[in-house]
């Protein structure tokens, strides 16, 4: 297959499933990693895709937002590893925030059953997981709900949390990196997000390597506000480092 004809096809995959990665690529193709890097820095300087960390995604939904079902099968063993690891951070007969997310839901179906806590979500996904547990004090907190992610935000979200002091705060992005921060596609999803931030004295971050290097048109944070991030072994040894250079413990479950 000539450069032109594999590129085309990278091209198409990437629009169908919204990001390539650059070892299934090579695999898919039977190159070496750097002739796919080549593929992907040639479109990128078309137009036609953006590089990211590991890979690339299309131009035309660097802000698009994929509903709840696909994002949840997206790196599903990585975030349940994420969610095991998430739990040693609960604290005992305490008060935590668990932000919407797929990660963070996880980490909300991973609770045992006998835990004793108060927990505050905005997230339908995580109240329907927790809301049989009978140790768990639990308040949904309440808004417009978004259809695409089942959270709810604006006023009456962000009121709520203005008055909540919280033990920790389980977070969720769908972008961090140490340039761009953490970020979002929606704003009325930024803005919650920036308040149960500042509501918990302590942050961590629930975010698999996909998403390193990704940005959003949302800014809600950088990771400086992060005190704790969990992610999986995809994330680089050097790319953990730089990260906890600035402050944030890392562990790559």
């Amino acid at each position: 297959m000539y450069a032109p004809e594999r590129q085309q096809e990278i091209l198409r995959l990437a629009q169908e499933s919204g990001r390539v990665d650059v070892l299934s690529l090579a695999e898919e193709f039977q190159v070496t990693a750097e002739t796919v890097r080549r593929d992907l820095k040639a479109l990128d300087r078309a137009g036609l895709l953006r590089r990211v960390h590991g890979g690339a995604i299309p131009v035309g939904r660097l802000d698009f937002e994929p509903d709840l079902a696909e994002r949840d099968a997206v790196a599903a063993d990585e975030k349940d590893r994420i969610a095991q690891a998430a739990l040693a951070e609960l604290p005992a007969d305490g008060n935590v925030i668990i932000d919407a997310g797929t990660t963070t839901a996880r980490l909300a179906a991973a609770v045992p059953v006998d835990a004793a806590l108060t927990v505050v979500t905005h997230a339908l996904p995580v109240a329907a997981r927790l809301a049989d547990h009978p140790g768990i004090a639990l308040h949904l907190v309440g808004g417009r709900v978004r259809h695409r992610t089942r959270a709810a935000v604006d006023a009456w979200a962000l009121g709520a949390y203005a008055e909540i002091s919280a033990d920790v705060v389980f977070l969720a992005t769908n972008g961090f990196s140490p340039d761009s921060g953490l970020t979002t596609p929606d704003l009325a999803e930024a803005a919650v997000k920036r308040a149960v931030v500042k509501a918990a004295r302590r942050v961590v971050l629930l975010a698999d390597s996909g998403k390193f290097g990704q940005r959003h048109f949302a800014r809600f944070g950088d990771l400086t506000d992060v005190d704790h991030l969990i992610t999986d072994t995809g994330l680089s040894p050097d790319d953990a480092r730089s990260i906890e250079s600035r402050g944030t413990e890392v562990v790559r479950a």
